[in-house]
């Protein structure tokens, strides 16, 4: 019986010299993967109240999009900066070497919204604690967050549980 992880193909030296990238497309274009993907992202938040289903750029989109459709929900995208076209708030986040921004329509969550945030990869948790601020500082309430791969030695997991959040992942890889 193969496994999530099984699903997911490595590349060695990409995007740069010394990283091992883990490469989803493989799972989301298999029909099985992808729904097995879909079905175990979902599973801790079953009976959860969810009004809003928020996905990270890029591949948070392809994930959040199907978890909104399972749930007969909205989806929200959260944007690297001058991606999204209405008005817009914006929280900066560390990267290895530097900063980036993440916005967020400044109407796409209403105060006291429940928010599942997804994204296919957990590493630093520096994406996603922009993102938790982002939606709290809207007034929505985040329910959890889920993960297809956690990087446990990037400390992501700890950072986000350290910010109150509930974190679902649905394997690791050791390694950067």
């Amino acid at each position: 019986m193969k496994t999530v992880k099984d699903y997911i193909r490595s590349i060695a030296d990409f995007p740069h010299e010394g990283i091992m990238f883990r490469d989803v497309t493989t799972l989301f274009a298999d029909p099985r993967g992808f729904r097995m993907a879909i079905d175990q992202l979902l599973h801790p938040w079953a009976g959860e109240q969810i009004d809003k289903v928020v996905g990270l750029e890029a591949r948070g989109f392809i994930l959040g999009g199907a978890i909104a459709h399972q749930l007969s929900k909205g989806f929200v995208p959260i944007r690297k900066k001058g991606k999204l076209p209405g008005q817009t708030i914006s929280q900066s986040y560390k990267l290895e070497y530097g900063e980036a921004i993440m916005e967020l329509h400044d109407d796409a969550i209403q105060p006291g919204e429940k928010v599942l945030i997804v994204d296919d990869l957990l590493a630093t948790g520096g994406t996603c604690e922009a993102a938790i601020k982002l939606v709290e500082r809207l007034g929505g309430e985040i329910v959890g967050c889920s993960f297809i791969v956690d990087l446990p030695e990037l400390g992501g997991r700890n950072l986000l549980r350290d910010l109150g959040m509930q974190v679902h992942v649905l394997c690791e890889f050791d390694g950067a």
